[in-house]
């Protein structure tokens, strides 16, 4: 299949784009500079230079495919709000153009804030739904178009998508303690994160592009909740720092924009996922990934 697929050269995108090659299909990236789509060609795929504002170019890519992987988001968290507006255009553009075609329509969505105070299941539906709700609410409009002709489907990433050059929350939590000498957890640090080795969601996302229905739901987690207590004593001893407390008042100041993720208590399930697509994961733990030095500077 000729598959399109945004963000293909991100932390994610990079590996979904390697295992959908490997499959046999011809992979279209999304391309924002020159310098990715040089990575893109050389890898095989075929560069599309472009920006998720350039909605004209994704329609017009999405027509051309068979189907639609999109895992670009303007990750600016000082413009949260105006990211999701863009998110939501994306995906409605997406969904508008592939209606009546029965075509797979991918899209990346996230654990958090699923299920308060209890695990969450591909079953519970997403509470972020409307254009003002976290990214836009594209995830209740994307698969609203199951009942179009599309065959769409959510891939719910667990909140740390981890491997060695990771640049995400684990990444930004390294850098504030290198930067306060200390690796800081919130009250108890009880709460927990979900995380899942890149490689093991790139599988995923493969799979469910093959086999999952219309308006199906997989969640890429291979750790239902990781304490962050542990994650900050294992952040530290890769530094050679103490962890230590920080009051929920404090959180703000000492985490920067992260202090709205930290405090989180998220676990999720991936039982039905699991269950449904054969998928095992395969891939180093979270705390695995930080004990080999994948969160220090690269030479």
């Amino acid at each position: 299949m000729r598959i399109f697929v945004t963000g293909a050269t991100g932390w994610i995108g990079s590996a979904v784009t390697g295992e959908l090659l490997a499959a046999g299909h011809d992979v279209v990236g999304l391309a924002r500079s020159d310098a990715s789509a040089e990575a893109l060609a050389a890898r095989g795929a075929t560069p599309l230079r472009g920006t998720l504002d350039d909605l004209g170019i994704i329609k017009d890519a999405a027509a051309d495919s068979d189907g639609v992987v999109h895992l670009g988001f303007v990750h600016d968290f000082d413009r949260f709000a105006e990211s999701g507006r863009v998110e939501r255009s994306v995906v409605g553009t997406i969904g508008d153009t592939l209606a009546g075609s029965d075509r797979p329509f991918l899209f990346a969505a996230g654990v958090a804030g699923l299920a308060p105070g209890r695990l969450a299941t591909e079953d519970d539906a997403s509470q972020h739904v409307g254009p003002d709700a976290p990214r836009g609410g594209s995830e209740a409009l994307g698969l609203e178009y199951a009942e179009q002709g599309v065959r769409t489907v959510s891939l719910r990433f667990a909140a740390s998508v981890h491997g060695i050059g990771d640049h995400g929350f684990v990444a930004e939590l390294t850098r504030v303690a290198r930067e306060r000498g200390a690796a800081a957890y919130v009250g108890d640090g009880a709460n927990r994160w979900p995380a899942v080795h890149r490689s093991d969601a790139a599988r995923l996302v493969a799979l469910a592009l093959e086999q999952a229905p219309a308006g199906g739901v997989v969640h890429a987690v291979a750790e239902e909740g990781v304490a962050m207590l542990d994650i900050a004593e294992a952040i530290g001893r890769s530094l050679d720092v103490p962890a230590r407390s920080v009051a929920p008042e404090e959180a703000a100041e000492h985490f920067g924009w992260i202090s709205r993720f930290v405090a989180l208590d998220a676990p999720a399930s991936s039982a039905l996922t699991r269950a449904r697509y054969g998928w095992t994961p395969t891939g180093p733990t979270l705390l695995e990934d930080i004990a080999a030095g994948g969160y220090l500077p690269r030479a």
